[in-house]
């Protein structure tokens, strides 16, 4: 089969209405963030951003499969010396909307521009939120494990007798380890912090991320032949990593110049145009 890319220029808030319910396996994507890009996305006040964005999070919950997840890289605004409250607003917002927040992931930029504030310190991580329609989603985290490290030469040479035996929790969380099942593997899985550079490649993007990052979690939540959906795709970097990964993907963006340099790289097979005397978008395949 195939693997296509649907390219749509237009706002997400319209084009979303026109998908099918049910019919995405992954949505990964960096909306822009409160009162920043003005000169490309026009910058929403943080006190407006929870309003501005309900109605895109509501069609994406239509037309996310019940096994699938949302990923939605952002980060707090800093207003009048202190951090503004729209995220966690967002979160409490789409929560009461029908979504759960099922998990938040760190992205550590190993690569930061060095700085000085005189009351903080330089920004060096942004939030990667979970969200899911059910508790049963799709997940592969085998795909993503990691190397097992040095540290296992010498915490599984002599083990205790506690070590060989399910540990519980001594806060009564539940939650409990067996260290010798790590003996002989070579492999782990990994923590919920991601330690990836900025983009330096892509100069032609204000807020590019690397094709590295929704390649994770391409990764991990969907597998050959699924379908991933960007309704802000920017610069094209999940676009990009979904094909390279054969998995079937739609971007939605507003921008005809980076429109047009996504479609000058992956060259879909399915994109819309305006047609200038009737003014209005029709679907081009070639």
């Amino acid at each position: 089969m195939e693997i296509k890319a649907k390219l749509i220029l237009g706002d997400c808030n319209k084009e979303l209405k026109k998908l099918d319910e049910n019919s995405i396996d992954l949505i990964f994507t960096s909306p822009p963030y409160a009162d920043q890009r003005k000169n490309t996305y026009g910058g929403i006040h943080p006190d407006k951003y929870v309003e501005w964005f309900l109605p895109i999070s509501k069609e994406l919950l239509r037309v996310l499969k019940p096994t699938g997840t949302f990923i939605f890289n952002i980060k707090e605004r800093i207003i009048n010396g202190e951090r503004h409250t729209y995220v966690m607003d967002l979160i409490t917002s789409m929560r009461k909307q029908g979504w759960l927040w099922t998990e938040e992931f760190i992205w550590c930029k190993k690569n930061c521009y060095p700085g000085k504030w005189p009351n903080r310190f330089r920004d060096s991580w942004e939030r990667l939120l979970q969200f899911n329609k059910n508790k049963n989603f799709k997940m592969f985290q085998d795909v993503v494990m990691v190397p097992m490290g040095d540290w296992a030469k010498t915490r599984l040479r002599n083990l205790s007798p506690t070590d060989k035996i399910r540990d519980e929790s001594k806060v009564g969380s539940g939650f409990g380890k067996n260290v010798s099942n790590w003996l002989g593997r070579n492999k782990v899985y990994p923590t919920n912090v991601l330690h990836m550079a900025t983009e330096c490649n892509n100069k032609s993007h204000s807020a590019a991320f690397p094709e590295s990052l929704p390649e994770w979690f391409i990764k991990l939540f969907t597998v050959e032949k699924d379908l991933v959906l960007d309704p802000f795709m920017g610069s094209g970097a999940t676009i990009k990593a979904a094909q390279r990964l054969r998995r079937n993907s739609i971007g939605v963006e507003i921008q005809p110049h980076y429109y047009n340099m996504v479609y000058s790289e992956v060259k879909p097979k399915e994109y819309y145009l305006l047609d200038k005397k009737k003014q209005r978008y029709e679907i081009n395949r070639n």
